[in-house]
């Protein structure tokens, strides 16, 4: 019996996530996967990504203006933390009151592909993922 194209593919699944988890070349299982996704997987960090590929470039009061929710502390913190990665850019321009604007780097723009995608697949399957949450909440409800 033939190996289908279907389990073929799970196991290419499967070997590339054994390639992630395993990976020798760091020191701790899963480390770059966790290192990367945890700098920039969280809500603000993503937010902040969107925002300047909608806009392109953004001074700091109008992220904040445009991310609801978030602190000047967050997003201050937020910023730092995607420069730090190559992710965004800051340009101080020499004006007084000094003039900074962000934008998203090459190495963001990519990054908001793969978030765009994420999108995609959320709109895609929210009725699914709703109704899977109140099947869930009426489970515990008994």
């Amino acid at each position: 019996m033939g190996v289908t194209k279907t389990d073929n593919q799970q196991l290419k699944v499967r070997e590339k996530i054994d390639k992630i988890l395993l990976d020798k070349a760091s020191n701790e299982n899963c480390c770059p996967v966790k290192d990367i996704l945890g700098r920039f997987g969280d809500k603000w960090s993503i937010y902040t990504i969107l925002m300047l590929g909608r806009k392109e470039t953004l001074r700091f009061n109008e992220l904040k203006t445009l991310i609801s929710g978030i602190s000047q502390r967050m997003l201050t913190v937020t910023l730092r933390s995607l420069e730090e990665d190559g992710l965004v850019k800051r340009t101080i321009y020499p004006e007084i009151p000094p003039r900074v604007e962000y934008e998203l780097t090459a190495l963001g723009h990519s990054l908001l592909l793969k978030l765009l995608e994420l999108a995609d697949w959320a709109k895609l399957n929210i009725h699914q993922i709703i109704e899977a949450r109140e099947v869930y909440a009426g489970k515990k409800s008994h």
